[in-house]
């Protein structure tokens, strides 16, 4: 990785805020997919590609409410126009939500790869970050439209280790106020490892719903009142396993057929590439304070194919100070 490119304060509307069974965040394909499709533009019009992507929240918000003024939440569905009978158009559940976030993506070019018609190194930089720009607007995120882009930064790395830690260090609070997102699907196998010791029949989904339940447990306390010698009863969360803010997380896809060659399936929406169903894996993540950690390098997220998965990954450990 010779360089970054730091999308800063992408203002998303109407982003899918559902990923399979779970909900409140957009899955990681979309950010990647975004990513691969900004990388193909740029590809076409300058010659260059990008890699992956870390992932920086600032703000969201889920498009719900509460029917009753209580109790669960409910996505806000829209009405959809009438039918050409006149009738009442049915309802189509989805989930939508509001998004602010920065998008960090690793680039394998410097500064002498950019526009050589330039007649500065200053000059060729503006002219790539407004390009990136333009294209960025240009693209949907997460299925919704980008309203806004606060600003396109294109930084070169230092190639001195020691230099290149410093700068690191102070771009990571550059990130600031906002939560990079870790692959925490370890804590998940631990988590499943000691279930197994008392339970040999729990199974490893039985680990991931723990991460998103809410559990609640009776204890009973000895009344505060003098010479009252009765116990009351109050409920009390259990807290969730793991440490930190642990979320369940869609990571990708698994295989669930042969690899057919192109245009053996009928109806798919590309005949000349080869095609396999799948369904959604799921793992775990965690929010983290980017300001915690020296470097954005273990938090970019890749693609990996492997055998039958088809997953994003972080590939690197990191840890905290």
């Amino acid at each position: 990785m010779k360089s970054l490119i730091l999308l800063k304060g992408v203002q998303v509307e109407n982003a899918n805020a559902i990923a399979g069974h779970t909900y409140g965040f957009p899955a990681l394909t979309h950010f990647l997919g975004y990513t691969h499709a900004l990388s193909r533009a740029l590809q076409s019009r300058l010659g260059l590609t990008l890699g992956g992507c870390a992932i920086v929240c600032h703000d969201h918000q889920v498009q719900s409410h509460q029917p009753g003024g209580w109790g669960d939440h409910v996505f806000a569905l829209t009405r959809n126009p009438l039918t050409k009978e006149g009738n009442t158009a049915a309802f189509i559940e989805e989930g939508r939500m509001q998004l602010n976030v920065s998008l960090v993506i690793a680039c394998d070019f410097n500064e002498y790869d950019l526009d050589q018609t330039a007649e500065s190194k200053e000059e060729a930089i503006n002219l790539f970050c407004d390009s990136v720009h333009e294209l960025a607007l240009m693209r949907k995120l997460a299925g919704g439209t980008i309203t806004g882009l606060q600003s396109v930064q294109f930084h070169v790395l230092p190639e001195q280790f020691d230099e290149r830690s410093i700068w690191m260090k102070k771009f990571m609070r550059r990130l600031l106020p906002g939560f990079l997102l870790q692959d925490a699907t370890e804590q998940l196998r631990e988590h499943f490892s000691t279930l197994k010791t008392t339970d040999e029949n729990t199974e490893l989904l039985d680990a991931w719903l723990e991460f998103m339940s809410y559990k609640q447990i009776s204890v009973e306390k000895p009344s505060t009142k003098s010479g009252d010698n009765t116990t009351n009863v109050v409920w009390e969360r259990v807290p969730s396993p793991g440490t930190g803010w642990c979320v369940p997380l869609a990571l990708g896809y698994r295989a669930i057929s042969a690899l057919y060659k192109p245009g053996e399936v009928a109806r798919t929406r590309d005949q000349t590439t080869p095609f396999r169903f799948a369904e959604l894996a799921y793992g775990l993540g965690r929010w983290v304070s980017p300001h915690r950690f020296e470097s954005v390098e273990p938090f970019i997220w890749r693609y990996h194919y492997e055998n039958e998965w088809y997953l994003c990954q972080q590939f690197q450990n990191s840890t905290t100070n």
